[in-house]
């Protein structure tokens, strides 16, 4: 008797990867919205004859700048950790992710020392929308930066804790800070650079 060949194994369903895809389309989205707002405030603001930055309120360039090249070097630890990933070198993959975490720390620290030298009030006496619009963009940013490092704790959790056929959580988090990284590029030109 001829025996029919074993059924193929079912494809890869890739809900991770498509999920992350979503969260980072939604999250442009917020980002490219609000910095729409930070536009439109902004050219209000100067056709009226006023200015938008404040009188006194210097912004520090030396830390936005750090934090962009900072996003640089995260986002080859991120590549890294997927290249790791997919020779199964959990060694590398757990510094990689180490490292990328460590950056992500590295962005946070710049952000609140950015924060500390503009000494920013929320609300002025002007009715200025400068403070309010630059603490929603930074702090929504800040919240992304937070879920990023949640990502890359979970990540080496189910990575390195013995599931090492999961190599599309790596990925998903590759993605995830490829996301993170051009959001901060568009924020970092129109928030810190056009002023």
């Amino acid at each position: 008797m001829l025996a029919l060949p074993p059924a193929a194994p079912p494809a890869p369903q890739r809900q991770l990867l498509f999920g992350t895809a979503l969260a980072c389309a939604a999250g442009a989205t917020l980002i490219g919205g609000m910095l729409g707002l930070w536009l439109r405030f902004r050219n209000a603001a100067i056709d009226t004859g006023g200015t938008w930055v404040p009188k006194k309120i210097v912004i520090p360039e030396v830390p936005s700048n750090i934090m962009l090249l900072t996003f640089i070097a995260l986002c080859v630890f991120a590549q890294w950790a997927v290249y790791a990933a997919r020779r199964d070198d959990r060694s590398h993959v757990a510094l990689a992710l180490f490292l990328t975490g460590l950056m992500a720390l590295a962005v946070i620290n710049a952000q609140a020392v950015v924060w500390v030298q503009m000494k920013l009030p929320i609300h002025d006496s002007t009715g200025s929308a400068y403070g309010v619009m630059f603490y929603a963009i930074t702090g929504t940013f800040m919240a992304f930066l937070i879920i990023g490092m949640v990502f890359t704790f979970v990540t080496a959790f189910r990575y390195l804790g013995g599931r090492v056929t999961e190599r599309e959580i790596v990925t998903a988090h590759a993605i995830y800070w490829y996301f993170a990284a051009a959001a901060f590029a568009a924020l970092w030109f129109v928030v810190y650079i056009t002023k």
